[in-house]
This record gives C-alpha cells, sequence and structure tokens, in this order.
C-alpha cells in the first residue's frame, strides 16, 4: 500500500538499536525469562531458548543512524521508496488509526506503543534478543522491535511475495499486540501457550484481525499527516500472503518436514489469512473474537 507522496514523515516516532555482537544463543523449545514475555509474528514465545551476549549499538552510533533517517526519510514518496522510511510512515498511520478507533470501540485511550528499528541484536525490556526471533512486541516496555532485514527473509526463506502492504502488515501486527495489551486479551498467551485451539494462537490470530482493521480502516483516509492509498487487489493478496508464509504448518513443514498441530503458537497458514481479512472486510473489534470462536477455520463474521 502507497503512501501520498505529500505525506509528512516524523522520523522521531521510530527509534534505533541493535549491534551485531558474538556470545548469541537462540534456538527452539520454552524457556523463561524473555521467553515467557514476547509475543511476536513469527516465533516469538517459543522461538527463544537462551540469549547472552547483551550488547547493542552505542549511543553515538544510534544518534548517527536516528539522524540520517531523519534526513532521508520526510515524505510519503521516501516511504514508498525506503523500507525504513516505510516503518515511520507506518506508525504513524496505525496511531492515528488507533487513536480514533480505539476509544469508539472500547472507551480506552490508545496509548503508542515504542517502535525500535535494530540490527542483528537488540536490548528490550524483556531482555537481549536478536534477529533470528523475528518481529517481536515487548509487554515490559511496550515496544514493537523489528529488524528490516525480516523482509527479504520473509521471501527468501519463507517463500512470501513481499510488497509494501506486506510489509506493513507486520508491524500491525505487532501493534495488534500492544492493543492486546492494553484491552486485556494479550496474557492469554502465557496461560496457554501452545497447541492448534491454545490462548497463543487465539493470541496471534487477534493480532492478525487487529491488523486488518488497520489496513481496512486506514486506506484512503486523508485525515491525518500521512495519507495511505487505497489498497488494490495485488496489494491485499500480497498481504495474506505474508500471513500464510508464516503460519504455523508452513513453517514446521519446510523446518522439519512434517506438521505438528500439538506445537503450534501461532495458527496455521490459512487460519492467519482468514482473521487478518475479517479485520479487514468488516472493520470490527468484535470480529476479532478469537477467544469466543468455536472454530478458528471460520472466523464468526465471514459468514454474515
Amino acid at each position: 500500500m502507497s503512501f501520498d507522496d505529500s505525506s509528512q514523515l516524523d522520523a522521531s516516532r521510530v527509534g534505533s538499536g541493535g549491534g551485531r555482537g558474538r556470545g548469541i544463543a537462540v534456538g527452539g523449545g520454552l524457556g523463561g525469562g524473555l521467553l515467557l514475555l514476547v509475543v511476536g509474528l513469527l516465533f516469538g514465545q517459543d522461538g527463544i531458548d537462551a540469549i547472552t551476549g547483551g550488547g547493542g549499538q552505542d549511543t553515538g552510533s544510534q544518534t548517527a543512524v536516528e539522524q540520517e533517517r531523519a534526513e532521508r526519510c520526510r515524505t510519503g514518496a521516501d516511504a514508498n521508496q525506503y523500507t525504513d522510511c516505510r516503518m515511520i510512515a507506518t506508525a504513524q498511520s496505525l496511531d492515528q488509526f488507533w487513536t480514533d478507533y480505539l476509544p469508539q470501540a472500547t472507551g480506552e485511550q490508545y496509548v503508542m506503543p515504542g517502535v525500535q528499528l535494530f540490527e542483528g541484536q537488540t536490548n528490550t525490556g524483556c531482555g537481549a534478543a536478536t534477529s533470528a526471533v523475528g518481529p517481536f512486541y515487548c509487554p515490559a516496555d511496550e515496544t514493537a522491535y523489528l529488524d528490516i532485514a525480516f523482509f527479504d527473509e520473509l521471501q527468501t526463506q519463507f517463500g512470501a511475495e513481499g510488497g509494501p502492504l506486506a510489509e506493513e502488515y507486520v508491524l500491525a501486527h505487532e501493534f495488534g499486540h500492544h492493543i492486546q495489551n492494553q484491552i486485556g486479551t494479550l496474557g492469554y498467551a502465557q496461560q496457554d501457550p501452545q497447541g492448534p485451539e491454545s490462548g497463543a494462537v487465539r493470541v496471534e490470530l487477534q493480532a492478525d484481525c487487529l491488523a486488518g482493521l488497520w489496513a481496512g480502516g486506514a486506506a484512503g483516509d486523508s485525515s491525518g499527516a500521512v495519507d495511505l492509498g487505497d489498497i488494490s487487489q495485488q496489494e491485499l493478496d500480497q498481504a495474506l500472503d505474508a500471513a500464510s508464509a508464516i503460519g504455523d504448518d508452513r513453517i514446521q513443514e519446510t523446518t522439519q518436514g512434517r506438521v505438528s498441530p500439538e506445537n503450534f503458537t501461532h495458527g496455521a497458514s490459512t487460519q492467519r489469512q482468514l482473521w487478518f481479512y475479517a479485520g479487514y472486510r468488516t472493520g470490527d473489534l468484535d470480529a476479532c473474537d478469537t477467544f469466543s470462536a468455536r472454530d478458528l477455520n471460520a472466523p464468526p463474521a465471514l459468514s454474515r
């Protein structure tokens, strides 16, 4: 989804951090600490086993990155050209949408989450993390973390088609976790951490649905500093393709040659597509109630 060229970007909305460092060990399995706090688009809870080394970008280097970004990321035209500028514009668009939508839907005032773009590894309120975790949200510091190199991996390792809306969906999903943190549904992921109908899966599918809410509601809205254009069918298909590429079944088939539903934490490919589309098509927060859904393969809103 393209931004109007005249959109005005605020580069200070997104911070930076990270650094390659050494002594980082990332793996699957169930651990503690960061594991129990992080929720993400890809691995999140179950993608971190042991993380050591800390590190991160020094203050001088971080300041230089942010200054350079502030010079380069000024308008919607820049967002359409550079991925990091697109993330700034997307964050602003998400802020605009949720500032208006959340109070109307819930009576809750929207609180802006932090957004950090990092390279390699970073320190968070949930502990140290690496890019191998995938994009994630840390509720301890209410911040979404993303290494934009993930977008290349999404295509090369996971077979996604890519495209602007596919990338924007990634950040919108993490903002979805922040909304869950505000409305009180995020904790279900820890209470019931895996399985095809687990709380973790329902949390992730709801975040997909919330991303769809934003996509449908923000498109064509020119009332704020950032103006998103209308979504073409091709762009919608690319976002749905990205959601499919990171379904538990598809990842398991690719990495281990078989599908193990008992280990699902994020939902199957088709489910991720369906719940994103449910939010996109209805524009209704109630349509994202994955916790009441009897069949996660058939969002009630899509059968109305």
